[in-house]
């Protein structure tokens, strides 16, 4: 092979032919037909190279495969959380009779009432913001950062020294 000078801006590759010429090809022809070749070679590389016959498959396997229809979410309310509101509903008089753990028509029209009675949804029950107003919502008491504290109520207002009451309303914009 004999070396060609060039003369390119761009960069170039030398490729030698069987006839013993050299061929120059700038750097967009390169990635022509790198990208060319790779076009062509890509469906050999992307098919699946073993596939189980049809006949081997069993049709009941099929269905096995499927998963079964499961429904999401509670269920049902637990029988010591459905006294809980029973108790609670007792409470603020919307239920007659005593807690017994199941939720029956009874307990449901209570809390259907109890519900409608505040402005709210009355499909789902029980809604959360109505367990939250009986008092039975959430219990913080043994998170983590609930160690040290305290989940009384605070001291009326008229306990807190006058100064300093002057600077929290002072701190809040707020004229006395």
């Amino acid at each position: 092979m004999r070396d060609v000078p060039l003369n390119c801006n761009v960069i170039c590759l030398t490729i030698p032919f069987h006839e013993g010429g050299i061929g120059v090809f700038s750097f967009r022809a390169n990635l022509a037909i790198v990208l060319s070749a790779a076009l062509i070679a890509s469906p050999a590389f992307g098919s699946r190279t073993h596939r189980a016959s049809t006949a081997s498959r069993s049709h009941s396997s099929h269905k096995a495969a499927s998963k079964s229809h499961r429904p999401h979410g509670q269920q049902a309310i637990e029988p010591a959380r459905v006294a809980q509101i029973q108790e609670a509903l007792i409470r603020e008089h919307y239920l007659t009779s005593e807690a017994n753990g199941r939720w029956d028509a009874e307990t449901e029209a209570a809390m259907q009432k109890y519900q409608a009675d505040q402005g709210w949804q009355t499909k789902l029950m029980p809604d959360s913001r109505a367990l939250k107003k009986l008092g039975l919502g959430p219990d913080y008491s043994t998170a983590i950062n609930a160690k040290d504290s305290s989940f009384a109520n605070p001291p009326p207002a008229s306990t807190i020294p006058p100064d300093l009451a002057a600077g929290f309303a002072q701190a809040a914009g707020v004229n006395r």
